[in-house]
């Protein structure tokens, strides 16, 4: 395995190393958060390929595409500690992992992560102390106790191109928010990076698509504006919104999580409902998708006609007469998705074109664009149907959250094992 440079620590060869113990019974089982990545992996940013691979004629370090789920690797400090993933953040070419017990850090993997002397911005160190991190294409925030800090990831910089001083007061007032929110507002994905928020929105959560915002308040409402061309600010239209609005289709109902992907949006009820709406053109709602079923059909003739099938043999059955299906291209209003019916959401993930629910019964539900592997399936095909990650129910893995990248997504789980001799 190649070296991730001075962003991330040495690798760990073992797993084993970074056992989290979580019982003292004489049997010496533990409980170890693991995490796994698969989709889009052009800059290494999930893993670096030890073999480099032909691809017109050169070599090429890192494969393009993860499509079985890879376990992300483990990395220990000068003292021979593993330094364990809390959480993960990403962007279409980069991963940034938050480490958050003992030395807080994150560490970047991805574009220019793995180029000595080509660094991208912060370092380790420079991130030690942090006790958050969202991370965009161009740019890397970070929140500390007293401050929020910009860092340009385009330049070679050695100090933050933005800082934000956060008094002890306001912070205390509001511990428990998350980027992109902070006091007062929100730190946008480009400048100018503070962005003020009513404080009658009392937000709680927000997520930022690609040209919209999704907003959770403390009483359960869910506010969006920005674009809404695709209709992915669930007021049923397409129009724009410069304030945000309140969607009045979830009024009454309290959500209590949300998420964004480019063009879509979804949230989660107090009761475990999953909340769909926007762009549906890949499937990414989980809705029938008439230009991903026509993708599927001409891809079906294309392998038909290479194997020499006759109409006879056809894999894709004509519907019966009577029989007409509606597809969504653009769902305006939010529509409820039964993701399965046997138990709730727990959490949700959207990626540009795909998305990612993780249920109570610890399983992991991915729909939309597969074009790159990213919804784990071990195919590159693209589904308009909530379909269940097999690679982990079959590995009695139980999956406890997922954070997706533009192109690919990430999923941490649990799984009982043997504590080290």
């Amino acid at each position: 395995m190649r070296s991730m440079s001075r962003y991330c620590l040495h690798e760990c060869s073992n797993f084993a190393d970074n056992c989290v113990p979580r019982s003292s019974s004489d049997r010496g089982e533990v409980f170890s958060m693991r995490w796994f990545g698969f989709g889009f992996n052009a800059f290494g940013q999930i893993c670096v390929s030890d073999k480099p691979i032909k691809e017109g004629g050169s070599d090429v370090d890192k494969k393009v595409k993860v499509i079985p789920p890879t376990e992300l690797s483990i990395r220990v400090d000068r003292k021979g500690s593993c330094a364990k993933t809390s959480q993960i953040r990403a962007s279409w070419s980069r991963r940034a992992s938050l480490h958050l017990d003992g030395a807080r850090c994150v560490c970047l993997a991805g574009f220019h992560a793995d180029v000595p002397n080509e660094s991208c911005g912060i370092s380790k160190e420079e991130s030690r102390g942090c006790k958050d991190a969202y991370i965009s294409e161009s740019y890397l925030i970070l929140s500390f106790p007293d401050r929020i800090e910009s860092w340009d990831l385009q330049k070679k910089e050695k100090t933050p191109s933005w800082v934000m001083e956060v008094t002890s007061h306001e912070e205390g007032s509001e511990a428990s928010l998350n980027l992109p929110l902070v006091s007062g507002g929100y730190i946008a994905q480009n400048p100018p990076f503070y962005r003020t928020l009513s404080p009658h929105l009392k937000a709680k959560s927000l997520a930022l698509g690609a040209e919209h915002a999704i907003l959770l308040s403390s009483s359960g409402a869910v506010y969006t504006w920005g674009l809404g061309s695709h209709g992915q600010l669930g007021h049923g239209g397409l129009g724009t919104e410069e304030e945000p609005r309140a969607v009045e289709a979830l009024w009454g109902m309290p959500m209590r999580s949300v998420a964004t992907g480019g063009w879509h949006s979804v949230c989660i009820s107090d009761g475990g409902d999953l909340y769909v709406w926007g762009w549906n053109e890949s499937g990414q709602l989980g809705l029938p998708s008439r230009g991903l079923r026509k993708a599927l059909q001409q891809q079906s003739s294309q392998q038909a006609e290479a194997v020499c099938l006759d109409d006879s043999t056809s894999s894709l059955e004509e519907p019966q007469q009577g029989e007409e299906e509606v597809f969504i291209s653009i769902q305006a209003f939010p529509a409820l998705l039964d993701v399965t019916p046997s138990c709730e959401v727990r959490t949700v993930s959207c990626g540009s074109r795909h998305t990612a629910a993780v249920t109570t019964s610890g399983d992991l539900y991915t729909w939309g664009w597969g074009e790159y592997g990213q919804l784990g399936h071990r195919t590159l095909i693209s589904s308009d149907e909530p379909k269940c990650v097999e690679f982990f129910s079959g590995q009695q893995m139980r999956v406890v959250d997922v954070v997706c990248g533009a192109w690919n997504t990430f999923a941490a789980v649990f799984k009982e094992e043997v504590a080290c001799p």
